[in-house]
């Protein structure tokens, strides 16, 4: 495990680089034209997953590349006392973030979101939230109060929505048909985040919450966030990918096989090209 000062460090430094994102206009990041785009569905605390696809981005070697990660918290791996390691999913993207600041972005998730608002999630009795915090105070014991704390700061900082030029939208989901008619597009860009926009009336909930994937949903919500086709995460997709309608791709990464898509951003794309250019990890 790294060293809990620093760590502490390392994250609050990582939150402040998400906020100066060049592009970034409160919580929606707008990429600059030409860049590549790599980005993945959800990891749910998978570290070999993280790495395999790290070795795939190959920041360092591809300047023009950006990395997209969403939903990297409550996963099934434990300690043995039985807490959950997904922290150590954190602890990697503050790291990365640091070292990539301009290219590696973070879309703010369902599961960060109800661990940020302590908004209890489950998977059967178990409640996540409790589970997380465990899994801290076991890896690190002492500091689990300090680094909790800067945990919630880098959910609080995350990304809400990434445009690129020719008219990609990255979110986690899309809000469903009866909040969307309340969804206000305009909270997404602002630097403070009103606690009523993050409960289960608000937009930045309705955002990351919602499982409304039919074509008509999902055309009203490009329109309403004036872009042309849609990648997200938060539903599981057996395959590592689904197509619900010709407007949107879902993408999830925490198992096997796990999915990401590497576009670029330099030319107009139909859908046919960016189910193409999904890679199986």
């Amino acid at each position: 495990m790294p060293d809990p000062q620093k760590l502490v460090a390392t994250i609050h430094k990582a939150a402040a680089a998400f906020r100066a994102t060049p592009g970034r206009s409160g919580h929606v990041v707008r990429l600059r034209e030409g860049v590549e785009v790599l980005v993945a569905g959800d990891l749910h605390g998978s570290v070999e997953n993280f790495r395999q696809l790290l070795r795939r981005a190959d920041l360092a070697q591809n300047p023009r590349r950006h990395l997209v990660l969403q939903e990297v918290v409550h996963g099934p791996f434990c300690y043995p006392g039985g807490g959950d390691k997904s922290h150590q999913l954190v602890d990697l993207l503050a790291a990365l973030k640091c070292q990539f600041p301009e290219r590696v972005h973070f879309l703010l998730g369902n599961h960060e979101l109800a661990q940020w608002q302590n908004q209890r999630i489950g998977k059967g009795d178990a409640d996540l939230n409790v589970l997380f915090r465990t899994g801290i105070d076991e890896a690190y014991p002492g500091w689990g109060e300090k680094i909790y704390a800067a945990y919630l700061a880098l959910f609080a900082a995350a990304d809400l929505a990434i445009y690129t030029t020719n008219r990609v939208l990255l979110t986690h989901s899309v809000p469903s048909a009866n909040h969307l008619m309340h969804f206000d597009v305009t909270v997404l860009a602002k630097d403070d985040l009103e606690a009523a926009e993050l409960t289960l009336v608000g937009s930045v909930h309705a955002l990351v919450w919602g499982r409304d994937t039919s074509q008509a949903n999902v055309e009203a919500f490009l329109e309403k966030m004036d872009a042309d086709l849609l990648l997200t995460g938060h539903i599981p997709c057996e395959e590592g990918y689904t197509v619900p309608n010709d407007r949107q791709i879902i993408l999830d990464a925490k198992g096997t096989p796990a999915c990401y898509c590497l576009f670029p951003t330099d030319r107009p794309l139909t859908q046919k090209e960016l189910i193409e250019m999904i890679g199986v990890l």
